[in-house]
């Protein structure tokens, strides 16, 4: 079975451990069944003018195969990969634990049982400034989001850093788009001379891709489209009456040089490796007790389990990765209890460094050592900078008529799709790169259709009605390019609630961004006139970095070790037996959602450390 291992034992032995912790170590663990073991380690070797001296053997207790630093999208499917190939993996947390349906503590309460009718208190608002920046912070799910107080950073320009500090991290909160890469996006960089050359390309990674999305469950519609390839889908989701119209008449009037599609989305629309379909309720922030969406709780984490190979330690943060001069490799972590504040370091044969972007860019530039003054494997200088995010909030909507009398079912937790189409071919723009949409059509709601009713016989009739009209919009997201001088250092002027420094951001968007962000609205605008709506509007928003909570980039993949941080297997160039494969890996972002690369790259990362463990290679 998994075991967990648990900070919460030691406040209850506290006295204990303020009187005797120089004569012993306290070693306890919480299993999956929630029944606790305590082994107190006692073993004296001998006596010295110095006084007692103690022999533990904390580190054999604390000694696996491997190092799993963090639990979200890439580091659960790290778990379960390295597991599964028969290694004994400590999988590190830096906040609470979150059991899979058990602590969805919102999932199924309806509107009028939330104290606050979802808006932030003060108290909130105060402990939260980041994260009430935008809409991912609700009542209904404020418990995944980091406490900014506790947690700070600092901003040289604007950048709004989403996190959730729990076993899971982003994998409960993630907005679940799934979207392969084209080889299109592995060439970029190389054809355009902005940043460094991909490692890799499509073919390296589409037998990878075919092995997380057969794993994970994604539904979706096949379209023979150059710059989004099909996948291994599950039957797609339904357009609705206004977007198959819009679908329509959009690939006619462009001769299907322009496509929409229903989103490709990890929501299961049957049952899957034991696992419910989609309920069509649109509350996965909550958390979903159905399974029904992709998450490490749902879906890596019991396969890991599965294995009897897994240990997950909550309420552990990362420090550093320990360097040993004399093998030129890592030997393990050094760990800070998030409840005690003690220090412990754990050690393995190899550590994969999967803290999100940011987090694992924080931990390799705070490895520091004679070796590596300027942070672990950061000989190139790169480390740290390259960061990216996509731009969006900029678009256009407009007004559908004629489709009065139709309805929807339920509340489909997907939108429509537009793959990008700039840039390629005869189509050529005065910016580099391109863009794709997410979007859709519904009804008016309700509110507006009302007025001063708000209750009884009148407002009841008025919601049995169809709406009036129907509303489509198209929202994109565009690409950023790799920016040396966006980057991330550490600010050692400030500190953290455990006394570490945090990081500093220099990030913006620059002028290729701005000019693409103009097509952006008026392609869109272009397309709905060209599909029947009408009224149709403009907008941009406004957009900062860090916003699409799609931050990659700060330690990339690259041929040389003189211009990037890792090789094409994810794994240092400097520090053979650690691995990053969560987006910080990345050397351009194109304008898809990342999450299904980050588990292709994983999942292949973990199959080549293997194999080369296993030939006494790393």
């Amino acid at each position: 079975m998994m075991e967990v291992l648990n900070t919460n034992l030691g406040k209850k032995l506290g006295q204990h451990r303020k009187s005797f912790k120089n004569k012993f170590c306290i070693h306890y663990i919480e299993d999956a069944k929630q029944y606790f073991f305590l082994k107190i380690i006692f073993t004296l070797t001998k006596f010295n003018s110095a006084g007692m001296n103690i022999n533990t053997n904390l580190k054999e207790e604390n000694t696996y195969d491997a190092i799993v630093v963090g639990s979200g999208i890439s580091g659960g499917w790290a778990a379960k990969e390295l597991t599964e190939k028969g290694l004994r993996v400590l999988m590190l947390e830096r906040g609470m634990n979150i059991e899979h349906i058990k602590d969805y503590d919102t999932a199924m309460k309806n509107p009028w049982e939330f104290k606050h009718a979802g808006k932030h208190t003060e108290e909130e608002k105060r402990t939260h400034p980041v994260q009430i920046r935008d809409y991912p912070y609700q009542e209904a799910n404020e418990k995944w989001w980091v406490n900014d107080l506790e947690c700070p950073y600092t901003e040289d320009k604007r950048f709004d850093w989403y996190r959730g500090f729990h076993v899971g991290g982003k994998s409960l909160m993630w907005g679940r788009q799934s979207y392969r890469f084209s080889d299109h996006n592995f060439e970029d960089n190389a054809k355009d001379g902005h940043g460094n050359d991909w490692p890799i390309r499509y073919k390296d990674l589409s037998p990878w891709y075919d092995y997380a999305e057969r794993f994970a469950g994604i539904s979706g519609q096949a379209e023979n489209w150059p710059l989004l390839p099909d996948g291994q889908f599950l039957p797609p989701m339904d357009l609705n009456c206004v977007e198959k119209s819009v679908k329509e008449r959009m690939e006619k009037h462009y001769n299907r040089t322009r496509i929409l599609t229903i989103g490709r989305t990890a929501n299961l629309t049957v049952p899957h490796n034991g696992r419910g379909s989609c309920q069509y309720r649109n509350l996965c922030s909550r958390g979903c007790p159905f399974g029904a969406y992709f998450s490490t709780q749902s879906s890596t984490l019991p396969a890991a389990m599965a294995t009897n190979r897994l240990t997950v330690r909550p309420y552990s943060i990362v420090n550093h990765i320990i360097y040993d001069k004399d093998t030129k490799k890592a030997k393990g972590v050094m760990v800070i209890d998030a409840e005690t504040n003690e220090t412990m370091e754990f050690y393995a044969k190899i550590v994969f460094v999967n803290g999100s972007t940011l987090g694992s860019t924080f931990i390799l530039l705070n490895s520091t050592s004679e070796a590596h003054p300027e942070g672990l494997g950061n000989a190139s200088g790169q480390l740290g900078h390259n960061l990216m995010d996509h731009h969006f909030r900029c678009g256009a909507s407009g007004t559908a008529e004629g489709f009065e009398d139709k309805y929807t079912y339920g509340r489909r937790a997907n939108g429509v799709y537009v793959p990008r189409y700039q840039n390629v071919g005869n189509d050529k723009r005065d910016y580099l790169r391109g863009f794709g949409y997410q979007g859709g059509a519904s009804r008016n709601p309700w509110h507006e259709e009302v007025a001063e009713l708000s209750f009884g016989g009148d407002f009841k009739d008025k919601l049995s009605l169809p709406a009036n009209t129907w509303n489509m919009g198209l929202g994109g997201f565009g690409e950023m390019l790799p920016y040396y001088e966006n980057k991330v250092y550490i600010n050692h002027d400030k500190k953290d609630k455990w006394g570490q420094p945090v990081l500093a951001i220099d990030c913006e968007y620059k002028e290729n961004e701005k000019k693409m962000r103009i097509d952006m609205m008026n392609d869109a605008a272009e397309m709905l006139e060209a599909s029947g709506i009408k009224n149709v509007q403009t907008y941009d928003n406004d957009c900062y970095p860090g916003m699409a909570i799609h931050e990659m980039g700060t330690a990339r993949m690259g041929n040389d070790p003189k211009t990037s941080v890792l090789n094409k297997w994810n794994q240092m160039h400097e520090v053979s037996n650690v691995f990053v494969t969560d987006g910080s890996c990345m050397p351009s972002i194109a304008c898809q959602n990342p999450s299904l690369t980050f588990m292709a790259l994983t999942a292949r990362a973990c199959d080549y450390a293997v194999k080369e463990l296993n030939k006494g290679n790393i």
